[in-house]
C-alpha cells in the first residue's frame, strides 16, 4: 500500500510553497518597510495569485509570526533520548533545528525576529502565540514525564520556558541571532538548575 505517499509528497509541496512565500515577505518587508508592503506584492513576487497567498497565510502578520522551525523543534523534542529532562531536551531540539538552517535561512530568521520587535501588531501576536505555546509545551512534557498535560508541574514548567523565552527576547532584535541563542540557552540552562540567583 502507498496511500500515505501522495499525501507526503502534497504536505512537502505545500510546506515549500508556504516557505517560498514567507521568504518573499520577509525580503519585501525588509526592502521596503513593514506597513508599506501589500498582499498582493508579496503575491506577485512569490508568483502566485493574491488567492493563494490567503491560503497559506490568512494574514500578512502571518508571513512574519509563522515560525517554520516549529515542527521540526517539535520532532526533534519528541525524539531526545529518553534520559533527558523536559528542559535539555528543548535545549537540544532548539540548538539541532538552527543546525539545519543555511547562510540565506540565518538572515531571513534574523529579519524575522527583528520586525516582530519593532512591529506593535507584530508583537502583540507573538505575545498570543506565546501563550498559547503554554499548551503545547505541556503537552510535550506530559509525554516524555509520563504526567497528565494538567499537571500542576507540567505547567509550571511550561510558564516557565515561555518566561524565559519573554525575558530574553528583547535580545533577538538588539543582537546578532546567533548571539541569542547562545543567551536563552544559557537561560533555559539557569531555569534546569531551578533559577538560582547565585552569590
Amino acid at each position: 500500500m502507498t496511500m500515505g505517499k501522495p499525501s507526503g509528497l502534497r504536505e512537502r509541496k505545500k510546506a515549500k510553497t508556504r516557505a517560498a512565500i514567507q521568504e518573499h515577505a520577509l525580503r519585501l518587508f525588509r526592502d521596503q518597510g513593514y506597513a508599506e508592503t501589500t498582499v498582493q506584492e508579496i503575491a506577485a513576487a512569490a508568483e502566485v495569485s493574491p488567492a493563494t497567498f490567503f491560503r497559506y497565510f490568512a494574514t500578512k502578520e502571518d508571513t512574519v509570526v509563522l515560525d517554520r522551525l516549529d515542527p521540526l523543534m517539535i520532532e526533534l523534542f519528541r525524539s531526545a533520548p529518553a534520559e533527558l529532562g523536559p528542559t535539555d531536551a528543548l535545549r537540544s531540539a532548539i540548538r539541532q533545528s538552527m543546525d539545519t538552517l543555511t547562510d540565506n535561512e540565518w538572515e531571513l530568521e534574523s529579519e524575522r525576529q527583528r520586525l516582530i520587535m519593532h512591529a506593535p501588531e507584530l508583537r502583540v501576536r507573538m505575545l498570543d502565540q506565546l501563550y498559547a505555546g503554554i499548551d503545547l509545551l505541556a503537552t510535550l512534557a506530559a509525554e516524555r514525564t509520563g504526567r497528565s498535560p494538567d499537571d500542576f508541574a507540567v505547567r509550571a514548567w511550561a510558564g516557565a520556558v515561555i518566561g524565559v523565552v519573554m525575558a530574553t527576547y528583547q535580545e533577538a532584535a538588539e543582537s546578532p541571532l546567533r548571539a541569542y541563542l547562545s543567551t536563552i540557552d544559557k537561560a533555559f540552562a539557569h531555569l534546569a538548575a531551578g533559577l538560582p540567583f547565585g552569590d
